[in-house]
């Protein structure tokens, strides 16, 4: 058994929870393991453990604003009620736990679906009453991203990279915010028997609306585009552009972490970075 399965597994048993089969559902950014036969996923941060100083403080963030939205009745999967959600540490590991449901994951939703809901969200998170860090995921992250990348990448490109999140940071000071989804495109949106559920809000943070319509707008999901219209906000906004290039950047920085950590994701993570040096204004997809 992997550390991360395993230290999940020991602190589900440890609160009464019999785990004979534990399965992992998705092993890239974190690690999703159902703690089979109980209705659990854990969650363990593992190449995001790499790129954030203290991971737990993410997971923590995330409880609480999807223990308030789940509290306010809005369409979420919740954390697991049959043991302390946590964030728990274990030999240095990580570890949520939430409620596990079942969904399907082939399932195709229109762009208006998807417009709507994230506007239904947005209204919801307006009330949230915690501090998130303004833009912490896209301004604070990627410094640490750049440090680890420091030697991976030929010195030209990080200097491209660098001079490009240096820019984004002093252009997207101070604007008005509010709590986002942080990672809001359409695969994080499932479809389940109860309906469709937001998930994954690991990185929620305090941040203009625009940010949240960047991700959907540049999702290769459905018609982003049609999805922002469905929201009620122009796709041609110049506002939305700098959040584009932002949120390109972003990507680029994590696959190419992810590509150090996992070699198989090693092509993927030059594709991507290779498409960032073509255009790194995230307009185009």
């Amino acid at each position: 058994m992997i550390p991360a399965v395993a230290a999940a597994v020991s602190l589900a048993e440890e609160h009464g929870i019999r785990v004979a089969d534990p399965v992992v559902l998705n092993d890239s950014f974190n690690l999703r393991v159902h703690l089979r036969p109980a209705p659990i996923v854990a969650r363990v941060p593992t190449v995001t453990a790499l790129g954030r100083a203290r991971p737990a403080d993410a997971l923590r963030r995330e409880l609480d604003v999807v223990s308030y939205l789940h509290g306010q009745g809005v369409p979420v999967v919740p954390p697991s009620d049959l043991l302390p959600a946590g964030p728990h540490l274990r030999d240095g590991v990580a570890v949520s736990f939430w409620k596990h449901v079942e969904h399907d994951p082939g399932h195709r939703m229109g762009p208006e679906t998807a417009g709507r809901a994230l506007a239904e969200l947005h209204d919801a998170l307006r009330g949230f009453p915690g501090e998130l860090p303004y833009l912490g995921p896209v301004l604070d992250e990627p410094v640490r991203l750049l440090e680890l990348l420091d030697g991976e990448v030929p010195p030209d490109v990080l200097a491209r990279l660098r001079d490009a999140h240096s820019g984004l940071a002093e252009r997207l000071a101070d604007r008005t915010a509010q709590a986002v989804h942080g990672d809001a495109h359409p695969g994080n949106l499932l479809a389940t028997p109860a309906g469709l559920l937001w998930n994954d809000f690991e990185e929620s943070m305090a941040a203009p609306v625009e940010w949240d319509l960047a991700c959907l707008l540049r999702t290769q999901r459905l018609d982003g585009r049609a999805a922002v219209q469905a929201y009620g906000h122009d796709p041609d906004d110049p506002e939305l552009r700098e959040f584009l290039a932002a949120r390109a950047l972003q990507g680029t920085l994590w696959m190419l972490l992810r590509g150090l950590r996992l070699p198989a994701g090693a092509a993927d993570a030059r594709a991507t970075l290779e498409a960032w040096l073509r255009d790194p204004s995230g307009a185009t997809r």
